[in-house]
């Protein structure tokens, strides 16, 4: 296997060889393609720290794709951010901002925080998702027959809202919420010719993988929102959206993702007005 030169080499290499990987290995490839600003700017030290591995651990797994060590891995991501746009600057520095010691201790620091870690996770939302990917969803949602939403727990929000706005758009809508426990009855009809939407974030919600499995079974298309590439969600998917959201001592965000859920409901709706 030949040294990646680009990043999106590298970053398919890594799920390529994913599985194959040590659990240790996984660990730091699970890091390495969510935090691409991190690996860029962060040290050794503190990559090792917030991907809870010892250092020694990442030179493993630079040399394992053929890296003479880590650092030199590491000027992929700094070349890569260079040459896509001079934002990152902007949004690096926006980051260390909103990651400042000031005290959590009342509201106006808190709606502080947030705001200030949401407008990166929206910076970076525009990036992280192509407009392949958008166009590939609003065809999949314009043109199926039934759609059903599956979000449990913490998403369900997500469902709840596109949901909503789906069936404003006289879309055929079936939300999967589980209610008297029936949520294999509520998703028995699903055929090749329905879209399952799933959103699932870390700690994944065993229910919603089980039910978007049950989707890819009967041949549905799937729309997933989740956090990483390597997601259990995303290995069925037909478009998936990776959204890294805002997080605040250890308070998870939800804002990037109902942006996204409502720029795909917007982008239907002018879709299909053009039809009338």
């Amino acid at each position: 296997m030949a040294t990646a030169t680009h990043l999106a080499e590298l970053q398919q290499q890594i799920r390529q060889r994913y599985h194959d990987l040590s659990k240790r290995l996984q660990q730091v490839a699970h890091y390495v393609l969510d935090n691409p600003n991190s690996i860029a700017f962060d040290t050794v030290a503190v990559i090792a720290t917030h991907a809870s591995v010892p250092p020694s651990t990442l030179i493993r797994f630079a040399n394992a794709f053929d890296f003479s060590g880590f650092n030199e891995m590491k000027q992929l991501f700094r070349k890569n951010l260079v040459e896509e746009t001079s934002s990152y600057t902007e949004r690096a520095k926006l980051l260390k901002e909103s990651q400042t010691d000031a005290s959590l201790d009342t509201p106006s620091n808190i709606l502080q925080q947030f705001s200030h870690a949401n407008t990166v996770a929206l910076q970076e939302l525009t990036s992280a998702v192509s407009p392949e990917q958008l166009n590939t969803a609003v065809n999949l949602l314009e043109n199926a027959d039934t759609i059903y939403v599956v979000a449990m727990r913490r998403a369900f929000s997500i469902a709840s809202y596109l949901t909503y706005a789906l069936r404003h758009l006289e879309r055929r809508v079936v939300l999967v919420d589980g209610f008297g426990c029936m949520a294999s009855e509520q998703l028995s009809l699903v055929n090749e010719k329905d879209v399952v939407i799933g959103a699932s974030f870390s700690p994944y919600s065993p229910e919603t993988i089980e039910l978007c499995e049950r989707g890819a079974a009967a041949k549905a298309k799937q729309i997933v929102f989740t956090d990483s590439q390597v997601s259990p969600l995303a290995a069925n998917s037909d478009v998936c959206f990776v959204i890294k959201e805002a997080e605040v001592e250890s308070f998870r965000s939800q804002t990037a993702t109902l942006c996204l859920a409502q720029s795909l409901a917007v982008s239907l709706a002018f879709r299909l007005s053009r039809q009338l």
